[in-house]
């Protein structure tokens, strides 16, 4: 069976700065998508928390992540573009997929 590696991460951002984060977001997506070993991802609103987002992205494995992503120079841009929006800065955690129920 292919694991699948979920990087997890809550993004505050700035008071004010969500509509530019929004923006700077679609662009920074096309970075992270080009990147070996990237399968997915979604960026969500929090309903609760304005400035609140939650960033889920699917990897093939953990050093996609930590290792191709984080050590490229893509992610250089990615930091450039996104980086400056957040406080605090987020933690990421990683999670491997253990049950699924679809409801039906």
């Amino acid at each position: 069976m292919h694991t699948v590696v979920l990087e997890v991460a809550i993004l505050n951002v700035k008071s004010g700065q969500e509509r530019q984060f929004e923006a700077a977001f679609e662009n920074a997506q096309r970075i992270i998508s080009s990147m070996p070993g990237y399968m997915s991802h979604q960026l969500q609103r929090c309903l609760e928390h304005t400035g609140r987002y939650l960033l889920l992205v699917n990897w093939e494995r953990l050093e996609d992540h930590t290792v191709g992503f984080r050590t490229s120079e893509q992610y250089q841009e990615w930091r450039q573009l996104l980086h400056h929006f957040y406080e605090p800065f987020p933690a990421v955690e990683h999670y491997q997929l253990l049950s699924v129920c679809s409801g039906e």
